[in-house]
């Protein structure tokens, strides 16, 4: 019985202990999708061949579901102070564009920018907090390691495919995510608390929502696009 009461007290001590909850949720698009033009990729015999079917802007990906891709969903401002991940987030290139889209960083992690096409591409950061860089990529395999230390969100381009654009957001937190082929999104253990959830699309903007996220539990949030 002794044994039983302290595993039972420990439970109890070790619940009361755990301060973070989860963010799920999702992005709906409401209306009629625009439709997307078509990426015209004739000047590079490469990038023409490595499409079976015609490929269209990533502008605005209405899913199947009636959500939208590659809304990048955070916690807006600072929450606390966190190391940045050691492991490297992969920036790739294939079949002459980025993959993925939009990706979300935290300031100070590796990103490996890697061209995985056989032709010349450059990786042309727009960025304004973070230096900017301009670098080619000539051959199949090329890598470059980067890191950001500023908080901001900009647009990477390729000089020498003139379709090829992407989205990269930095953040001092790793509360943040991409939306997937199902509109989802989901914040891992979130300190306990009240916040600002924000999403940031390239086309339709921001929009902002409060959320209290407990203790040990779960908040949801729902954004509607475009209005």
């Amino acid at each position: 019985m002794r044994k039983l009461f302290r595993a039972v007290c420990l439970t109890i001590i070790c619940v009361g202990m755990v301060t973070a909850g989860d963010v799920t949720g999702k992005v709906s698009f409401s209306g009629t999708a625009p439709e997307m033009p078509r990426l015209r990729m004739d000047a590079d015999r490469f990038c023409r061949a490595a499409h079976k079917t015609p490929v269209t802007s990533e502008e605005v990906v209405v899913n199947k579901n009636g959500t939208l891709k590659n809304v990048l969903v955070y916690i807006k401002g600072s929450v606390g102070k966190h190391s940045a991940p050691k492991e490297k987030a992969l920036f790739d290139q294939q079949g002459c564009m980025y993959i993925p889209h939009v990706l979300g960083v935290q300031t100070g992690q590796p990103v490996e920018i890697r061209n995985s096409d056989n032709t010349l591409h450059n990786v042309h950061t727009l960025s304004e907090k973070n230096p900017a860089f301009n670098a080619g990529q000539p051959i199949k395999g090329h890598k470059l390691t980067k890191t950001f230390d500023k908080v901001e969100t900009f647009k990477v381009k390729c000089d020498v495919h003139s379709w090829m654009g992407a989205y990269i957001g930095v953040f001092d937190h790793p509360y943040f995510a991409v939306t997937d082929d199902n509109g989802s999104f989901t914040l891992k253990n979130v300190p306990a608390g009240e916040y600002t959830l924000e999403a940031w699309h390239e086309k339709y903007g921001t929009k902002t929502i409060k959320i209290t996220v407990p203790a040990a539990g779960k908040a949801t949030a729902e954004f509607r696009y475009p209005n």
